[in-house]
């Protein structure tokens, strides 16, 4: 008989515990702290879960990638809930269509898939802010993630309207979600705020109940388990496969001397940042590390199992030295890839369940079809700063300094700022952002004409020429606020004064931009066209809008788009935002478009923002594969 099956029988007989909910029909989740296990329903409990985020993957795409999990062996899911996803805007609630969670959470009750349901109010998770909206920063002196007043009463609200729509949900409820964490990694943060998570404690406990397991994971070291751990909160940990298993599980039974061992997240792969190599971790590793941890009758959550792709401005971003911003793609080099297709890893994983418990019988639901369009040329629109009346219908805010993202309440994408250029410039003079104070990307034109740009920790002065009144336009990116450590106050915007030569700028018109909401309404192929003389070709520099349209083929496959030449910018088709593209930096080289946003039968609108360089030839190409490393194919 296979070792792995005696030992799962002899957990299983050490584990077992008469239980009168077990003979009764209740529904139970509990710890049994006695026998080191989970009890479901009064019989030991193993779970074998993968985390998936449905911010990340289109709501069409759900049933198909938990199918896909289900059939692999898994047992369980790991979801976060991002609040910025789900309140954007302060005080609107969205909760249908991609935001709609409890239909999230019935699927995966249909597919025979428990949940462990990650609610925040901080998740990390590569996402936008950690998950943290971004009108929280309009209180300029808030500390996140700790007991002040503002935080927590914008904390309780959130809380007090999901929590409500989560409790129904619970297993014991006749749900399927098995356990709740409490807050994320708190003990990476700086603040220790123990007051802070016995309030969440508190909060957690008044609308779940009492019996609900409720957890915290922590990364695998003393500092970060002494800080985000607390009593009444059962601590798990998380480590990748340069981590030593029988030391990261003694750290847990320091702080959990009694009950199952649980690795919340283990790293499958890793994420990318722009500039980095794609972030690839072996299988052999992953695999042999699961087998272990199994055998140990250990809890194991993978992270990720799909990752999925940050669509439109909800990159995260890390601040160690200095600002990096995450890419588009969350393919994690995950089991599943970031189109939700079946990898070597998967297939691997599914082996080592195999040694332990048996998986569902039949095939491996299959990759979805994916079509190479071929090449599409696009016309020149016109530059942002020619385009302000669409773009802007509510027209500048006036104000001697800078104002932030926050303080104009335009919390994503584009803000452009103007003045004029207060005295004449016959020689290279410079533009300095003296405070670090671009947050994150600054392009600069004078009288439309573009010069240069300035970028935060790297590029903080560049040289301008002009005459005395000249037009100075600075379009500042907001490149995703950081998601992890204690920099994630992370305004965005000017957030000092730029100085010219010897001169401050003041006087300054701040352009508030709703370029998602333009195209989203048909802009910029239909309603008003603002084009150059040269309707086609590329070539120009500075932030340069380009249109297109890829013709209908009668079918709607996944397809992945390539700006081979172009430098930088975002990329919309049929009005969704695709999400930022970085071709010169990489490593991403291709987005990701899921089959059913193109129509099969009418053309499918192109929309480019450029921000540096078009190619002179101002073309893309829809592709059939990915290309997430910039060693790829130059085609």
């Amino acid at each position: 008989m296979n070792a792995a099956f005696v030992f799962t029988a002899v957990l299983s007989l050490a584990c077992f515990v008469i239980n009168t909910d077990a003979t009764s029909g209740a529904r139970t989740f509990s710890i049994d702290y006695k026998n080191n296990c989970f009890l479901k329903d009064g019989a030991p409990y193993q779970y074998i879960s993968g985390s998936i985020h449905y911010s990340r993957i289109p709501r069409f795409y759900w049933k198909d990638r938990l199918l896909k999990m289900y059939m692999t062996g898994l047992n369980a899911i790991q979801i976060y809930v991002p609040w910025n996803y789900h309140e954007t805007v302060q005080g609107v609630y969205k909760f249908s269509g991609d935001q709609d969670l409890e239909h999230f959470l019935d699927l995966a009750n249909q597919t025979g898939l428990s949940v462990i349901l990650r609610p925040g109010p901080y998740i990390c998770a590569e996402w936008e802010m950690g998950g943290l909206p971004a009108w929280l920063l309009e209180k300029p002196n808030i500390i996140l993630r700790s007991a002040d007043p503002d935080y927590l009463q914008a904390v309780s609200n959130w809380l007090a309207m999901l929590l409500p729509k989560i409790r129904p949900w619970l297993y014991n409820n006749g749900g399927n979600i098995i356990s709740v964490q409490v807050e994320n990694e708190y003990g990476s943060y700086f603040a220790c705020d123990y007051n802070y998570m016995r309030h969440l404690r508190t909060f957690f406990r008044f609308f779940l109940g009492e019996d609900v397991v409720l957890f915290t994971t922590d990364g695998n070291t003393n500092r970060e388990m002494i800080c985000g751990t607390l009593q009444g909160l059962y601590a798990t940990i998380d480590f990748g496969t340069d981590t030593n298993i029988s030391t990261a599980f003694k750290r847990q039974r320091r702080f959990e001397p009694r009950g199952p061992l649980v690795n919340s997240e283990f790293y499958t792969g890793w994420l990318d940042h722009w500039g980095d190599k794609h972030a690839q971790v072996d299988t052999q590793k992953v695999t042999k590390m699961l087998g272990e941890m199994l055998s140990m009758g250990a809890n194991v959550n993978m992270y990720m199992f799909e990752g999925g792709t940050n669509f439109g401005y909800w990159n995260g971003a890390d601040h160690d030295t200095r600002f990096r911003s995450v890419v588009t793609s969350y393919d994690y080099n995950a089991p599943l890839s970031e189109a939700g297709d079946p990898t070597e890893k998967l297939l691997a994983i599914r082996d080592v369940i195999k040694r332990f418990y048996p998986v569902p019988e039949g095939p491996m639901p299959p990759a979805t079809p994916k079509f190479a369009y071929g090449f599409v040329t696009l016309q020149k629109v016109g530059n942002v700063s020619s385009l302000l009346d669409g773009l802007s219908p509510p027209g500048p805010i006036q104000s001697q300094h800078p104002l932030t993202f926050e303080e104009i309440k335009q919390y994503y994408g584009f803000v452009l700022y103007r003045t004029k250029i207060p005295r004449t410039l016959t020689e290279p003079t410079p533009l300095i952002s003296p405070l670090n104070g671009v947050h994150d990307r600054a392009y600069v034109s004078v009288n439309g004409v573009y010069q240069g740009l300035l970028e935060r920790d790297i590029t903080l002065a560049m040289k301008v020429t002009g005459q005395a009144g000249d037009q100075l336009d600075v379009l500042v990116e907001n490149m995703g606020r950081v998601n992890f450590g204690s920099k994630i106050n992370d305004n965005k915007g000017l957030l000092s004064d730029l100085i010219l030569g010897k001169d401050v700028l003041t006087d300054w018109l701040i352009y508030s931009l709703d370029i998602d909401g333009a195209i989203a309404n048909g802009w910029p192929h239909s309603g008003p066209k603002y084009s150059f003389p040269s309707t086609g070709g590329g070539g120009s520099d500075g932030p340069m809008f380009y249109m297109g349209t890829l013709d209908p083929m009668g079918f709607s496959w996944d397809t992945f788009l390539k700006l081979h030449g172009w430098t930088k910018g975002q990329v919309w088709i049929n009005g969704v935002n695709l999400g930022r593209y970085w071709s010169e930096r990489g490593p991403q080289q291709t987005l990701y478009i899921p089959g059913p946003l193109l129509s099969p039968s009418l053309p499918n609108n192109i929309t480019v923002l450029e921000l540096e360089r078009a190619p002179q030839e101002a073309r893309v190409l829809f592709m059939d594969r990915a290309q997430l490393n910039n060693t790829a194919d130059k085609s």
